[in-house]
């Protein structure tokens, strides 16, 4: 009785996989739209109201994992938003949203349309597009420049994951600056290390800034870094 049991519960599995197998497959189509809520803060340069006729550079600067969620007095902490805060003057606009989820990877196609709905509302060259980000920040940063390479003029990624495949997808005429302390426990140094040397091999012009005894903050250097802003300043993408 055993065995002819065990049989009929075969026959049964064999016959719910030959149904399974005459399914068919079909085409389809859906349009999805998503929509995300995205606080953020916009610096202008003294220069901007006085200049009126003059178009200026942006820098988008996107946050770390620590400055995610729904206090947008958060992303004071670090990067360039703590530095105007300090009384620091930039000669560029400086977008900075903040990632609305703790737990959650940036949404860089909204960030993307805010950066261009800020471009279409204010007089911004966009031949002089600037993108950086620390930890997290800096991660999305690389998305960006994968997902968009002809948006940006120049790019700075401090202390964030790299991706080795993206390389072969940012635009080589782009200048990149990578930041990153030595002694990183979050985002070993590793990520950037092996990002740079395939980027050095593929003809990019790259800089890499090590810092030698820094953990992850290792953005306190890399933002108080003045030659960064002016290499911004000099970066400009062709007509």
């Amino acid at each position: 009785m055993g065995k002819r049991f065990a049989l009929l519960a075969l026959f049964v599995v064999f016959q719910s996989c030959a149904a399974q197998s005459t399914t068919q497959l079909i085409d389809a189509k859906l349009q999805t739209t998503v929509t995300e809520n995205l606080s953020y803060y916009l610096y202008y340069p003294k220069a901007y109201q006085k200049k009126t006729k003059e178009k200026f550079p942006l820098l988008l600067f996107l946050h770390g994992g620590g400055e995610a969620g729904d206090s947008l007095a958060a992303i004071k902490r670090n990067g360039p938003p703590k530095m105007i805060v300090e009384g620091k003057q930039f000669p560029f606009l400086i977008l900075a949203p903040q990632n609305p989820y703790q737990k959650k990877w940036w949404n860089t196609r909204a960030v993307h349309q805010l950066l261009d709905t800020i471009i279409a509302n204010n007089r911004i060259d966009k031949r002089r597009i600037y993108l950086t980000g620390l930890s997290r920040g800096g991660g999305a940063a690389w998305e960006m420049a994968v997902q968009y390479p002809d948006k940006f003029a120049a790019m700075a990624v401090v202390c964030g994951m790299a991706p080795l495949p993206y390389a072969s997808w940012i635009n080589k005429q782009m200048p990149i600056w990578v930041f990153h302390g030595e002694e990183d426990k979050s985002i070993p140094i590793s990520e950037s290390e092996t990002m740079v040397k395939r980027l050095e091999q593929m003809g990019y012009d790259i800089k890499f800034t090590r810092y030698p005894g820094v953990g992850h903050s290792s953005w306190i250097q890399a933002y108080q870094t003045e030659q960064l802003y002016d290499w911004f300043m000099k970066q400009k993408q062709a007509d």
